[in-house]
């Protein structure tokens, strides 16, 4: 008699439940075990000033289907909320500017748009036009963002303007980061053009011209992202356990045994698959014992620290009031910050629900974060001194005195993978060497991009790798087993 194949998914987040919400509807009984004492990973809400404000990723990128796609699935596209058409802006050399017209991920397009944005000193912009005359750079492999487009722009272009971008997308730093891996949209025709600036041109006409639409780049829900993840765990059907630490991974024949929980009362989980959706430490971890070529591979992948400092300000607070979704900031300023979100500016649905909340107080709900790769030391302070330092940032930026109404803190420890020179060769070999062992799968953000689509695509093609070789029959039936023995 056939049965389903049993599933176990290792990790709760976005693509864990992505994941499982797909194997399910497959056909597969699953299991997700998340070590956290919550589900959604990066993505959570908690109340600032008695509203709901993301304390982790607050938008999805329209342009990619896969987000937008499943939130119709899930019957969520009433919730649906796109942000204000407020410009983004840089804080460089002392003020906040505009970004250069026609730039991709901060490198420009054209030399006219990067003299009117005012973000490099005339020096700075000197170097930068040597692009436009230069021979074309050879470039052998994968090479670092920072080496390629510091020897075609200068470093200041790097410093003022594309470290700001990888800052606020990886919390990570152009020296380290691929340029094929953090750039797609520009390493090829880097290649292929003579002129970086050139090339920037010829990626933003191909965007244009596969672009399916022109509406707003970004939405998000109403409430929050965190409806997703109920969304997703409610119309699962998955067996989900949280606080449920996996500790090792063993093979027996054509199953698989998880050891799971504390370490003096483990219990044994046996599937048929395993779909691992942890952080790539974790999974390194799991994957030592079992396919020690991806161990080597995954543990390489480093992961950097931040925080969110989220301040509810009075309107008064501010000398003027903000204009703009929020602002980035140059590596050269010596801020704390790295980027600034004016939430309730950028995101109309927040405004009304601090006019609903709060009919006498005009509110304002800035989010601030604060650190990258390396600078662990800032994020060693007190949750009171990083709202003191954001505080001091905003005061020195856009002039904001007095107070907030109401702070919180959100520190993610080692949140976002590292996407470093040669990142997608050592992902596909990882991939590669877990192939080789029939029932393993990997998705999340260590893998094809930190975004929600990307950690949503990945998750269908991992579930889909798994469930029809494993759907034909001779499944055995899940078993969960308490005690030291299989």
């Amino acid at each position: 008699m056939q049965t389903k194949p049993h599933v176990a998914v290792v990790g709760g987040g976005v693509a864990g439940l992505t994941a499982a919400y797909r194997l399910t509807r497959a056909g597969a009984e699953v299991t997700v075990l998340e070590a956290a004492p919550r589900l959604g990973g990066k993505l959570d809400v908690s109340p600032v000033a008695g509203v709901p404000v993301d304390s982790g990723a607050e938008s999805v990128l329209t342009r990619r289907p896969e987000a937008l796609d499943l939130i119709a699935e899930l019957g969520l596209d009433d919730r649906l909320e796109y942000p204000a058409p407020a410009p983004a802006a840089l804080y460089s050399r002392g003020r906040l500017r505009s970004f250069p017209d026609g730039q991709v991920m901060g490198v420009p397009g054209s030399l006219s748009g990067l003299v009117r944005s005012g973000v490099l000193s005339w020096a700075g912009t000197l170097r930068a036009a040597r692009d436009l005359v230069w021979p074309r750079t050879s470039v052998s492999g994968d090479v670092s963002v920072g080496g390629f487009i510091g020897a075609r722009l200068g470093p200041e272009v790097v410093d003022r303007l594309v470290e700001p971008m990888l800052g606020g997308v990886y919390a990570g730093r152009a020296d380290r980061l691929s340029l094929e891996a953090t750039l797609p949209q520009i390493a090829p025709a880097a290649r292929e053009e003579r002129s970086l600036m050139r090339a920037v041109r010829t990626a933003k006409a191909q965007q244009a011209a596969s672009a399916t639409g022109t509406g707003p780049v970004f939405a998000t829900l109403r409430g929050g992202l965190a409806p997703l993840i109920d969304r997703l765990a409610e119309r699962s059907g998955a067996r989900i356990e949280t606080s449920a630490t996996v500790r090792a991974l063993t093979a027996a024949g054509d199953s698989w045994t998880l050891t799971v929980g504390r370490a003096n009362d483990p219990r044994h989980v046996t599937a048929d698959g395993v779909v691992l959706a942890c952080p790539a430490p974790a999974t390194a971890r799991l994957l030592r014992p079992v396919v020690p070529a991806a161990a080597d591979e995954l543990s390489a992948i480093d992961y950097a620290s931040m925080a969110v400092v989220t301040l509810a300000y009075p309107a008064a607070a501010f000398a003027r009031p903000p204009s703009s979704s929020g602002f980035l900031v140059s590596a050269r300023e010596n801020r704390s910050v790295k980027a600034v979100t004016f939430s309730s500016v950028k995101w109309p649905w927040l405004a009304a629900e601090l006019r609903a909340a709060h009919p006498d107080t005009e509110l304002v709900v800035v989010r601030c974060s604060i650190g990258r790769f390396g600078e662990e030391a800032v994020l060693q302070r007190s949750d009171a001194d990083l709202a003191d330092l954001a505080a001091g940032d905003l005061s020195g930026i856009c002039g904001v005195s007095g107070p907030p109404a109401d702070q919180r803190v959100t520190r993610w420890g080692g949140g976002l993978p590292q996407y470093t020179v040669d990142h997608r060769q050592r992902v596909a070999r990882a991939r590669a060497a877990v192939a080789a062992r029939p029932g393993l799968a990997l998705c999340g953000a260590a893998y094809d991009g930190v975004g929600i689509p990307a950690c949503i695509a990945g998750a269908t093609e991992a579930a889909r790798g798994l469930v029809p070789s494993r759907s034909a029959g001779g499944a055995r039936q899940p078993s969960t087993k308490q005690g030291s023995h299989t």
